[in-house]
C-alpha cells in the first residue's frame, strides 16, 4: 500500500481558498480603481486633456518600460513557481536564500538601469515623442526623472511579496495599490496647487515607496520571513529565474504594449489624444482588474502548488473553473461598459478643465475599448496555466508575434480613424491574442492528458516519493 500524500489536504485547502482570496483582491482592486477614479478626476480637474496631461502620461513610458524589462509587472508570475517548488522540496532556509539572491541581484540591476535612464531621459523622450514641442518634451523629461525611481519600489516589492503569496497571505498585495493611489492623490491635493502636474509625479514616487515596497516588507517581518540581500549573478537558481523571466522581460504581449502603441501613435495625432485614450483606458481597466487580475492573482499560488505536487489534472480543473467564472462576469462587465460609456465618463471626469467635448471623445473611445474586456480578462487567466508550470516561453512567443504583427494595424487605423482607430486596433489585436492563447492552452492540456501515466505508475511514483528523506527545516506558515 502506498503512503498517504500529506500535501493533498493542504493543496485542497488552497484550491478551496481561491474564491476568498479572489474576493479580497477583487475588493482591493475595486477600491483601488475607485481611488484611481478620484486620482484621474483630480488630474482632469487640474489640467484637463491638455499638453500637460499628455506630458504626465507620457512621462510613465520609460518607467513602465524599465518595469517590464525587469519583469517587475510579472515578478510573482516568474518567481512564485520557483520559490514554491524550492520551499516544497528543500524547506524554508533554501527558499529564503533564493529570495535573497533574486532580491539582491535583480535589485542591483534595477538600480543601475534606473540611473542610466535618468541620465538619458531628455534624449529618450525626444526619440519617443518627436511631435512634442520643446516645452512639452522638457516637461515630460522632468516628470520622467521624478517617476523613474518609483520602479525600484515595484521591482523590489514584487520580489518581497512572493513568500507571502506562497503562504496564502494576500493582505499586502491587497493594500499596496491602495497606498500607491493615495500617494498620487495626496500629491495632487497638497503639491499640485504649487507645482502643477509635477505634484502628481511626486505623489506617485511616495506612493510606490509606501505601498508596493514598505507594506510587504513589514508583513514579512510580522510573519517572521527572513528577507536578506545577496548579489550573486552566477548563482544557478538565479540563472534559472532569469531563464523563466526572460520571455517576460524581452517578449511583450498586447497586455503590455497596447498602451505603449496608444502613446506612440497617439503622439503623432492631435494634442490631447494621448490623454483621451488614457482616460478611457482607466475606465476599461476596472472590470479587467476586478475580475481578471483578482482571479488570476488568487489562482496562481494554488496552480503553482498543484504543479509542484504533480497534480496536473487538478490544476486543469481549477483553471477551467476560473475561466468559466471569469468568462461569465466579463461579458456582463463589457455590456455595462459599452452601454453606459458616456454617462460613466461624464460622472468621473466632467469637472474643471475637462470639457463636454472631451467627455464625448472619451466616451466614444470607452465604447470601443469595452468590446475587448472579455478578451483582456480571459487572456490574463489563461496565461496562469503556463506560468504555474514555469512555461513562460511558449505563450510569450505567441503574444510577442501577435504584438509585432499588430503594429501595421494600429498605424493604419490611426491614420484612417484617429484615436477611435487606435482603440479598435487594440480591441481586435487583444481578441486575437486571447483566442490564440486559449487554443494553445487547450492543446497543451490535451498533450498532457494523452501522455499521463497509468494509475499504477502514479501509485509507484508516489510510493517512491514517500520513501525519500524529508525536506529541510520545518516550514513556517
Amino acid at each position: 500500500m502506498s503512503a498517504p500524500e500529506p500535501e493533498r489536504p493542504r493543496e485542497e485547502a488552497r484550491a478551496a481558498g481561491i474564491p476568498a482570496a479572489a474576493a479580497l483582491l477583487a475588493g482591493s482592486v475595486l477600491l483601488s480603481r475607485l481611488l484611481g477614479f478620484a486620482r484621474e478626476a483630480l488630474l482632469a480637474w487640474r489640467v484637463g486633456a491638455t499638453g500637460q496631461a499628455d506630458a504626465y502620461y507620457a512621462a510613465f513610458q520609460l518607467p513602465d518600460l524599465l518595469n517590464y524589462l525587469l519583469a517587475g509587472g510579472a515578478l510573482s508570475i516568474a518567481f512564485l513557481p520557483l520559490y514554491t517548488r524550492m520551499r516544497s522540496e528543500q524547506g524554508d532556509a533554501a527558499a529564503e536564500r533564493l529570495l535573497a539572491t533574486v532580491l539582491g541581484s535583480l535589485g542591483a540591476v534595477a538600480l543601475a538601469a534606473t540611473a542610466v535612464l535618468w541620465l538619458a531621459a531628455d534624449w529618450l523622450v525626444a526619440l519617443q515623442f518627436p511631435r512634442f514641442d520643446a516645452e512639452k518634451r522638457a516637461l515630460t523629461a522632468h516628470l520622467t526623472r521624478i517617476v523613474l525611481p518609483a520602479q525600484l519600489g515595484f521591482v523590489l516589492g514584487g520580489i518581497v511579496q512572493v513568500p507571502l503569496l506562497a503562504r496564502g497571505r494576500f493582505a499586502a498585495a491587497a493594500l499596496a495599490p491602495l497606498l500607491y493611489n493615495v500617494g498620487i492623490i495626496a500629491g495632487g491635493v497638497l503639491l499640485a496647487p504649487r507645482l502643477g502636474v509635477e505634484g502628481f509625479s511626486w505623489g506617485a514616487l511616495a506612493g510606490a515607496a509606501a505601498g508596493p515596497l514598505l507594506v510587504p516588507w513589514l508583513e514579512t517581518r510580522r510573519r517572521r520571513v527572513h528577507v536578506g540581500l545577496r548579489i550573486a549573478f552566477g548563482d544557478p537558481h538565479f540563472r534559472r529565474y532569469l531563464w523563466v523571466a526572460a520571455p517576460l522581460m524581452f517578449g511583450q504581449t498586447l497586455l503590455t504594449v497596447d498602451e505603449w502603441y496608444d502613446r506612440w501613435f497617439g503622439g503623432l495625432l492631435a494634442e490631447g489624444v494621448i490623454a483621451h485614450l488614457s482616460y478611457a483606458r482607466k475606465l476599461m481597466q476596472v472590470p479587467v482588474a476586478v475580475v481578471g487580475q483578482a482571479i488570476g492573482a488568487a489562482a496562481l499560488p494554488t496552480l503553482a502548488a498543484l504543479h509542484a505536487a504533480h497534480r496536473h489534472a487538478d490544476l486543469d480543473r481549477v483553471l477551467l473553473g476560473a475561466l468559466r467564472a471569469a468568462g461569465s462576469l466579463s461579458v456582463l462587465a463589457a455590456a455595462f461598459a459599452f452601454a453606459c460609456a458616456e454617462p460613466l465618463v461624464r460622472f468621473v471626469y466632467r469637472h474643471g478643465a475637462f470639457t463636454a467635448d472631451d467627455a464625448l471623445r472619451v466616451g466614444a473611445l470607452l465604447s470601443v475599448f469595452a468590446l475587448a474586456v472579455p478578451a483582456w480578462i480571459l487572456q490574463q487567466i489563461a496565461l496562469r496555466s503556463f506560468y504555474a508550470r514555469g512555461d513562460t516561453w511558449r505563450p510569450m512567443a505567441l503574444g510577442t508575434a501577435i504584438a509585432l504583427l499588430a503594429i501595421p494595424l494600429y498605424l493604419t487605423l490611426a491614420r484612417a480613424l484617429g484615436a477611435p482607430g487606435l482603440a479598435a486596433a487594440g480591441a481586435i489585436g487583444m481578441s486575437v491574442n486571447a483566442l490564440a492563447t486559449l487554443v494553445l492552452a487547450r492543446r497543451a492540456a490535451g498533450r498532457r492528458a494523452a501522455g499521463a501515466p497509468a494509475p499504477a505508475s502514479r501509485a509507484r511514483s508516489r510510493s517512491c516519493r514517500s520513501r525519500r528523506p524529508p525536506p529541510g527545516p520545518g516550514r513556517r506558515a
